[in-house]
């Protein structure tokens, strides 16, 4: 596929991706790219006092977020000969997610940053990387239970190495999970939700797939003892002891900062945790097909999950507070462009407090960033 190129803000576009309306207008927000808060992008600033409130009791989780967000897609970025991602690849890939998940915001947010950047040049090797970087990113933001072994040896073709393809999926992951959030505040605000005229939700995975145990390897090789850096056996230190980490590690660890980051939020997260915030984030493992994210939730609606999110709403229909989160939960992971404060509802008549409700965004919203990198990096 031949790369169009277009003047200024139009240089991103794809071939498939261009119009006549494209040429002639910008859909640019020049201003988004501004925003001093590039997790929330400005949510907290707009956010009532009693909502304000609530997002300051969790500063720390939102601290991370951000430091997430400079590590991942900061302002400047040095390549090498292992680390080859750019600047203009870690963007281009933060703004395929956002379209993907539909928040206006992000999209706004991205493009803008993404702008002023130089692109690849017109060689049909850095069309086709850029090809397969944008048709992964969206597929994994879209519908992990696509991502396969062959998909990582088509990024590996095309000249990422193993600590790109770490960084890259952790970009996806992370913009997924931001997505989760500002949808979920955005419905706290009871802001208006974006429909977008015949998209299709994808479908949940199958639950054939959570037949066999949830016994995670890595696809590609992880970093070996004897190679690993300072940095790298610091992270390993700090992460390993982390359950859900023990396995993963050692191939997280070719992006030791993200990682790092990472442990920081689910240690942060759990601390506060409850029965119901796990529940939720196994919703979003089943609808993903996340198996070993799955493995992790042992309550007594694991086996109704299984058989599909119905079946679970159906074994807890005397349970109004947990058919009330199943549902919450299945919106957002499965669409949160359309998360609004109607599906939170729901819980507010069950008493669910601000506090608690923000914890159930969290805890699906981190759900899905998990989901993805276990999914895509292992099996």
């Amino acid at each position: 596929m031949e790369q169009r190129r277009y003047p200024g803000n139009q240089h991103w576009y794809h071939e498939t991706q261009s119009s006549v309306s494209a040429e002639k207008g910008s859909p640019l927000v020049p201003e988004a790219a501004e925003v001093e808060d590039r997790f929330l992008l400005g949510l907290m600033q707009q956010a009532d006092a009693p909502l304000q409130s609530t997002l300051r009791s969790h500063i720390s989780v939102l601290q991370i977020a951000r430091q997430l967000n400079s590590i991942l897609l900061p302002d400047h970025l040095q390549t090498s000969l292992t680390h080859t991602l750019t600047l203009y690849d870690r963007l281009c890939t933060a703004l395929t997610v956002a379209q993907v998940t539909g928040i206006q915001r992000m999209c706004n947010h991205y493009a803008a940053r993404l702008n002023p950047l130089p692109g690849p040049d017109s060689s049909r090797e850095s069309n086709n990387r850029l090809t397969q970087i944008t048709q992964y990113s969206r597929q994994l933001a879209s519908q992990p239970t696509l991502i396969d072994n062959a998909a990582l040896r088509r990024l590996e073709e095309v000249g990422l190495t193993e600590p790109d393809i770490i960084t890259f999926s952790q970009i996806i992951g992370y913009v997924s999970y931001q997505a989760r959030v500002v949808a979920g505040i955005q419905a706290l605000m009871a802001l208006p939700v974006r429909w977008i005229p015949g998209t299709v939700t994808s479908a949940d995975a199958d639950a054939e797939r959570f037949a066999e145990p949830a016994l995670w390897q890595p696809q590609l090789p992880p970093v070996e003892l004897r190679y690993a850096t300072a940095e790298q056996l610091e992270a390993l230190t700090f992460c390993q002891p982390q359950p859900v980490l023990t396995e993963s590690a050692w191939l997280f660890v070719h992006d030791a900062k993200a990682l790092n980051g990472l442990a920081q939020l689910l240690i942060t997260l759990d601390e506060q945790s409850s029965e119901q915030d796990h529940l939720a984030a196994a919703v979003s493992a089943r609808i993903n097909g996340s198996v070993s994210c799955f493995a992790q939730y042992q309550g007594e609606l694991r086996d109704a999950l299984i058989d599909g999110i119905d079946d679970a709403l159906s074994a807890s229909k005397q349970q109004p507070e947990i058919a009330a989160l199943i549902q919450a939960a299945a919106q957002l992971t499965r669409a949160p462009e359309r998360f609004s404060a109607a599906h939170l509802q729901p819980l507010v008549e069950q008493g669910y407090t601000p506090a608690q409700l923000f914890r159930v965004i969290q805890h699906v919203a981190f759900a899905n960033w998990h989901n993805r990198l276990n999914q895509s990096l292992g099996g």
